[in-house]
């Protein structure tokens, strides 16, 4: 009996023996799966973040198919006039204190610097009458009722008194003498707009003709719309001239022609034309 009893402690003590090397080798099984496990994880975590992030990707502007693609392109600008600046008007207190003033007219160096007034329902009005109004024999100098500054015509027509004093175009008849027209090229129009520079192309006597006389009237042009017009005027001041002022026109160009009293015939006139040839200073408006 005792040695059946150390028999089976014996067998007991296997089985014990056993069971905990198998509870072992389980154990040791499961670490290494699941350090294994761990691994798998860790190297794909590690692969996917070598991989690299896909970017936006970004179009280029389109290049010009003959432009160098070394080289960018750039835009041309043109350039831009810079305008004139604009000042005040040295007439601005006569036009206000009359609005039937159309311009100043000015010949430097001579007596003739006056106000040219405008009544086209009266042309009249001011040929014995002066700035303010009042009766006078000197009168006024007279844009004649067909020229026009605003739209500007081809040709202005200025008239005045050939006063025995000088005044007015009483000297005007000094460009007979080429000497004279020599040192007096020059006439100014200042406008309500802008300064506008004249030089003296022709010099002549005429008068005013009848209605049915089929001459050169010259105190009848004010517009060429054509070429043929504008050489019609023009021809017959240069052929009427008393001398070659070296200036001439083209079918374009604009005039200024100065007109008054002469007694060689009855209706007599002696007549100074010029050509524009320049624009001055530009002016604000007469209100500001």
């Amino acid at each position: 009996m005792k040695q059946f009893k150390k028999i089976l402690a014996f067998i007991l003590t296997l089985v014990s023996i056993g069971c905990l090397i198998a509870a072992v080798t389980i154990a040791f099984l499961h670490k290494k799966e699941d350090r294994d496990a761990k691994e798998a994880i860790r190297d794909a975590t590690v692969s996917q973040s070598a991989t690299p992030t896909p970017q936006p990707q970004v179009s280029e502007p389109p290049q010009a198919t003959d432009a160098p693609t070394t080289e960018p392109i750039i835009p041309t600008v043109e350039p831009t006039a810079t305008p004139i600046p604009a000042i005040t008007n040295p007439y601005k207190d006569y036009y206000m204190a009359n609005p039937d003033m159309a311009g100043w007219l000015v010949i430097p160096d001579t007596r003739i610097d006056y106000p040219i007034m405008w009544t086209p329902e009266d042309e009249n009005y001011y040929l014995y009458r002066d700035f303010k109004k009042r009766d006078n024999n000197n009168g006024c100098l007279i844009l004649d009722t067909d020229s026009s500054l605003s739209p500007l015509t081809t040709n202005l027509i200025i008239h005045g008194h050939n006063m025995k004093s000088g005044e007015m175009f009483g000297d005007l008849t000094d460009y007979e003498k080429k000497s004279y027209f020599e040192d007096h090229k020059q006439i100014i129009l200042y406008t309500p707009e802008c300064q506008r520079n004249y030089e003296v192309i022709a010099v002549f006597r005429s008068q005013v003709y009848k209605k049915t006389d089929d001459v050169f009237k010259f105190y009848k042009f004010f517009q060429a719309d054509t070429e043929e017009e504008f050489l019609d005027f023009y021809d017959n001041i240069k052929d009427l001239s008393l001398y070659d002022t070296g200036v001439t026109a083209e079918f374009g160009d604009r005039f200024i022609t100065l007109s008054t009293c002469v007694y060689h015939v009855t209706n007599g006139r002696f007549v100074v034309v010029a050509k524009e040839v320049a624009t001055g200073d530009y002016y604000l408006p007469l209100e500001q």
